[in-house]
């Protein structure tokens, strides 16, 4: 195989030059036998590397965008592992990450100099870590934003990776950042979720600052995010952040994985001990020979100032915004579906969409060139999308045709057809069902049925419990299991209906049924079209849904799709999308989730 050059744009630190070194001796030593499989593990997952269900030497390595940003010369990067180490696609995660599967564990250190060339690490992308440091899409574009949250993302980032306090962990720590309570960036279900607030002073003035959130988590059993204190000043965050983490290394449960994560240290010690545990190691920190308090040196620089409100028409956002395309000319239903306008400079913002997350190598280089033309600031999105931020209103005709010529510009932001999936069975250990297979078949429904362009739906799908699609806060929700009929295995799903998350609270979706796979997108159709036919003006789908009688209402109307017809009479109820012999329920070893 021929490797393209590497788009060298820096020298690498020396930091990142001591992490591949050292793990590429690791890889000698585990291939000649001389380390164990658990003690490789741990450096692989540290190092951003996971197994993949496929065993012997696949790899997938998970690159971190903090807050999402990326630059030219990253999609320049990402293309090259694409095509030369990969499967000639790379994958967006619901946490702003990319990432990259079937790469050979002896080519991965040169995956890694490729990556740390352009400035980007997968180091703590996978692992019982602080994982990537996620932001609302829009921060810096928003305007109904607080503050921008951009630079203190990035100052989180870099105040934890590397840092001792952060490398073995009970179990992984997540952190996401919003500017407003409308919550676009998830903050309601991290382990540290902040979201930009203000406040008034005695004297009048406003002062901005944040609300933190603490021990949320989806998963098997999902727990909503709870607040830690009714403001928390700028100068206060990192040491807030640091002295939850500090809790949860001390308390976190480290001999049951099952049960490690914060959420569970608040289930065991009550939230108002967590509270005092974490504002009282607040208050100790300015002793700590790394104390993080202050204004941080990425926010001095940068600035964190709102982009406030322009005088024209500003765009809705948010989760169950009705979005409606009242045109047939393709470019105007892409912009009224995915140009989001209002930021008080004028510019606006667009969303490129890319199906199921996937980006090939064609379309990261394109995506780069497209980047350099416009001087556009992009971020990577929770949807697995990518948003352009800082573009003139005059430039979105060029910007749809050049992501049309690449199969970017579909309508898809905020309407029904943007499935969100995991990578499920292609490639996980523990995923049951093949969930990637099953967005495209719902994907495909939806198109053929006429309500793909449904606004305010979303559809979230993981293949197991573990929530790495974050099927709990969309509103129609899916998670795969094994069941069994007629004496056989065959993939199924839970349906639930009802997640949603804004205004500093999340709702978890709630069971409707259970049903074979096979049967899930005509579970999807049934109940977008009711939705769709029978919404008043503005409602939105949690409104109807409570209107209709709830989740278990609904999944009582569609109860005839949890049949199973004889492996005789429909022998493709017995096969997962995506496969050719039969399924077979059998999981590997949890090592890490998104």
């Amino acid at each position: 195989m021929t490797i393209a050059p590497a788009p060298i744009e820096r020298d690498l630190d020396a930091e990142q030059q001591r992490d591949i070194e050292r793990f590429e001796i690791a890889i000698g030593q585990y291939l000649n036998g001389e380390i164990s499989d658990d003690v490789f593990r741990v450096m692989r997952l540290n190092n951003g590397i996971y197994g993949q269900r496929q065993g012997g030497t696949n790899q997938m390595i998970r690159v971190k965008f903090p807050a999402g940003s990326i630059k030219p010369e990253h999609w320049d990067a990402m293309a090259t592992i694409s095509e030369n180490f990969s499967r000639g696609f790379g994958h967006i995660t619901t946490r702003q990450n990319i990432q990259f599967h079937f790469v050979e564990l002896r080519q991965v250190p040169e995956v890694m100099r490729i990556i740390g060339a352009v400035g980007l690490t997968s180091r703590e992308a996978c692992g019982d870590t602080v994982r990537n440091v996620m932001a609302c899409h829009l921060a810096g574009a928003c305007p109904y934003e607080k503050v921008d949250v951009t630079p203190w993302a990035e100052a989180v980032f870099r105040h934890f990776v590397r840092n001792p306090l952060g490398q073995r962990l009970p179990r992984k720590f997540k952190v996401n950042f919003s500017g407003c309570s409308t919550d676009c960036g998830q903050a309601m279900f991290n382990d540290v979720g902040i979201v930009a607030a203000s406040r008034t002073r005695e004297d009048g003035s406003v002062e901005q600052g944040f609300r933190v959130f603490i021990a949320g988590g989806l998963g098997a059993t999902p727990h909503p995010a709870l607040s830690l204190e009714e403001f928390t000043t700028r100068e206060d965050l990192l040491p807030t952040i640091e002295a939850t983490l500090r809790v949860f290394e001390q308390t976190g449960n480290r001999d049951n994985k099952l049960r490690a994560r914060l959420k569970w240290v608040v289930d065991q010690l009550g939230i108002e001990e967590v509270r005092r545990r974490v504002l009282k190691i607040r208050t100790t920190l300015p002793a700590s020979s790394s104390w993080p308090g202050g204004i941080p040196p990425e926010v001095a620089a940068a600035g964190d100032a709102p982009a406030g409100r322009g005088a024209g028409e500003v765009t809705e956002i948010g989760q169950g915004v009705r979005v409606e395309l009242r045109s047939s000319d393709p470019f105007t239903r892409w912009e009224q579906a995915s140009v989001i306008k209002g930021a008080a400079n004028g510019t606006v913002s667009a969303i490129a969409y890319a199906a199921i997350g996937d980006i090939t190598t064609a379309q990261f280089r394109e995506l780069a060139s497209i980047q350099r033309h416009f001087n556009a600031d992009m971020r990577l999105t929770n949807r697995q999308n990518i948003a352009f931020r800082g573009m003139q209103p005059g430039q979105m005709r060029e910007l749809f045709e050049r992501l049309d010529a690449i199969g970017m510009a579909q309508p898809g932001a905020e309407l029904v057809r943007d499935v969100v999936s995991c990578p499920g069975a292609d490639t996980c250990n523990i995923a049951v069902t093949q969930s990637r297979g099953l967005a495209k078949a719902i994907g495909d429904k939806l198109e053929d049925e006429g309500l793909a362009e449904v606004g305010g739906v979303r559809i979230n799908i993981s293949g197991c419990t573990n929530s790495c699609g974050q099927h709990h806060a969309s509103d129609i929700g899916f998670f795969g299991a094994e069941r069994r009929a007629n004496g056989k295995s065959l993939p199924g799903y839970q349906m639930l209906l009802g997640g949603h998350i804004g205004n500093e609270q999340i709702h978890f979706g709630e069971k409707a049924l259970r049903l074979p796979a096979k049967n899930a997108p005509e579970a999807v159709i049934r109940v977008v079209r009711r939705f769709n036919d029978e919404r008043s003006a503005g409602e939105t789908f949690q409104g109807w849904l409570a209107r209709s009688g709830g989740a278990k209402a609904i999944g009582e109307t569609l109860a005839e799709l949890d049949n199973v017809p004889l492996p005789d009479e429909n022998p493709a109820f017995y096969v997962d999308y995506d496969e050719t012999n039969p399924f077979s329920g059998e999981t590997g070893d949890s090592e890490c989730a998104v």
